[in-house]
């Protein structure tokens, strides 16, 4: 038995529930397939509620269940259960992002250059620039260093620039006088106000 305190059957589902689209938008983040991402959050929920004696009140539900999230996902990925392909017709389903006095940004964009990233990379820009995480909340998620989480930030952001910058992706238009940070701030912050809707 569990010798901290616990949270009611009905306040864990509630927290559980509260939690459920930060945990769609980060599992599409990670596996970059909405149905891949679907079946992660239903195998992540359903370990958080077998392990639901494990969880402390008053700390974290959206960062717990990411972690069993993260942890399902790379134990998936080392399986091979799921793969990260980019879905061609779905990306052309996301909702654009007009930027004032400029072009449609498009989320599909964001969502293919997360793609070309390594997964750690990939994971450490969502859960800090979209997540809304402290560096020192992302390194305990991912189980790694603070430096090592600031590292994986930092590279990544530098290659999605790089990606948005060489112009590969033929929605995202280059000449509109926005720098390419200034976009991908843009897009990320629309990320987190998706996930919390």
């Amino acid at each position: 038995m569990a010798n901290h305190e616990q949270l009611s059957p009905s306040d864990f589902k509630l927290q559980m529930s509260e939690a459920i689209p930060h945990l769609r938008a980060f599992g599409r983040s990670l596996a970059g397939n909405p149905d891949v991402a679907d079946d992660l959050v239903q195998e992540t929920l359903l370990k958080a509620w077998s392990a639901r004696d494990r969880f402390v009140a008053g700390t974290s539900m959206k960062a717990w269940t990411f972690t069993i999230l993260r942890n399902t996902y790379f134990s998936n990925m080392r399986r091979k259960k799921f793969t990260a392909e980019y879905d061609e017709l779905v990306a052309e389903r996301v909702l654009s992002i007009a930027a004032p006095q400029q072009d449609p940004l498009h989320l599909a964009d964001l969502q293919r250059a997360l793609m070309e990233i390594s997964d750690d990379q990939r994971e450490a820009v969502i859960l800090v620039g979209a997540g809304g995480y402290s560096y020192d909340e992302a390194a305990e998620i991912a189980g790694c260093a603070v430096g090592t989480m600031k590292s994986r930030v930092s590279r990544a952001r530098k290659a999605l620039e790089g990606i948005l910058t060489d112009g590969r992706f033929s929605q995202l238009s280059t000449d509109t006088g926005q720098s390419v940070s200034t976009a991908l701030d843009n897009i990320l912050a629309e990320v987190t106000e998706l996930s919390s809707g």
